[in-house]
């Protein structure tokens, strides 16, 4: 089976990249930053960021038939892993209304810039169908 490229319809169309690829049962999610349909990044700081990149992981996950307690593993790119930190109640809220209190593999990364400059956080995942 050829791998199968995942751009959802409520994603900004993607220009040089996808969203996702299904290669068999396994779906790569591409990095998601807080942009909204209107290719905005959205405001109100770190937990509202996380909501959308996130948000915005789950649909492209949805779209390739997979449900958030299919993703294996999680790597998030901040530019300020202290507001990250001090936020992390908030955003773990978030986590478990969105995705269910179980937790992938992740790993934080501290990075100085992402490619909106707005951004605050990058998601990227990898999931398995069941």
């Amino acid at each position: 089976m050829p791998n199968m490229t995942i751009n959802p319809s409520s994603l900004p169309k993607p220009k040089g990249y996808a969203h996702g690829i299904l290669a068999g049962s396994t779906v790569y999610l591409g990095g998601q930053t807080a942009l909204d349909a209107d290719m905005q990044i959205v405001p109100g700081g770190i937990v509202a960021q996380f909501k959308q990149a996130f948000g915005n992981v789950l649909a492209t996950l949805a779209e390739a038939g997979g449900r958030p307690n299919d993703l294996v593993s999680v790597t998030i790119y901040l530019t300020d892993v202290d507001d990250y930190l001090a936020n992390g109640s908030e955003i773990g809220r978030l986590w478990r209304e969105m995705a269910g209190s179980e937790y992938p593999a992740m790993a934080g990364i501290g990075v100085s810039r992402l490619w909106q400059k707005e951004a605050l956080i990058e998601i990227q995942g990898v999931a398995v169908i069941q």
